[in-house]
């Protein structure tokens, strides 16, 4: 069968299958590859619902055990309290806290540390940079050294949704 140009119409119809579900496939974005050539395939996106206090809450899967964390784009590296470190296996009396932290309380003192990894609802991030804080923390924060770190972070009314 023949349509009015000069390609079977099969071959059209296999065509535009064809590019509606390339189309399909890229508006999710992650990558296939088909050959030379690459193919986008959705990628992981995670939502975390604001809280009724108005702030995002995420708990997350650090190095095995559970921290509860404010998500905070506005804190440079993630920042553990003393407690959810020492929760963490950290030994905190022996820590160095020899880096000074500026923070809406005035100025503390934290200590550097690395975290094996961080998993928001399967966003996972591998050796974090951390600081665990000497003086009173009012939670755990999620902070840019996580973050940064994720391919994307998208903040609708309701929901923060990060893609990794």
């Amino acid at each position: 069968m023949r349509s009015n140009g000069s390609k079977p119409m099969f071959v059209k119809q296999a065509g535009v299958l064809l590019i509606a579900t390339l189309s399909a496939l890229g508006a999710g974005g992650v990558v296939m590859q088909l050959g030379a050539h690459a193919l986008a395939l959705p990628i992981h996106h995670e939502a975390i619902r604001k809280s009724a206090d108005g702030h995002y809450w995420a708990t997350a899967d650090v190095n095995g055990a559970a921290v509860r964390f404010l998500v905070d784009t506005g804190s440079s590296v993630v920042t553990l309290t003393a407690a959810d470190a020492q929760r963490l296996g950290l030994d905190v009396a022996h820590l160095r806290y020899d880096r000074p932290v500026f923070t809406a309380a005035g100025r503390e003192r934290g200590a550097a540390v690395t975290l094996d990894h961080i998993d928001v609802a399967g966003a996972r991030i591998e050796q974090v940079k951390a600081l665990v804080m000497q003086g009173d923390l009012p939670a755990s924060l999620l902070g840019m050294s996580y973050l940064g770190r994720l391919s994307r972070i998208e903040a609708t009314p309701e929901t923060l949704v990060l893609s990794r």
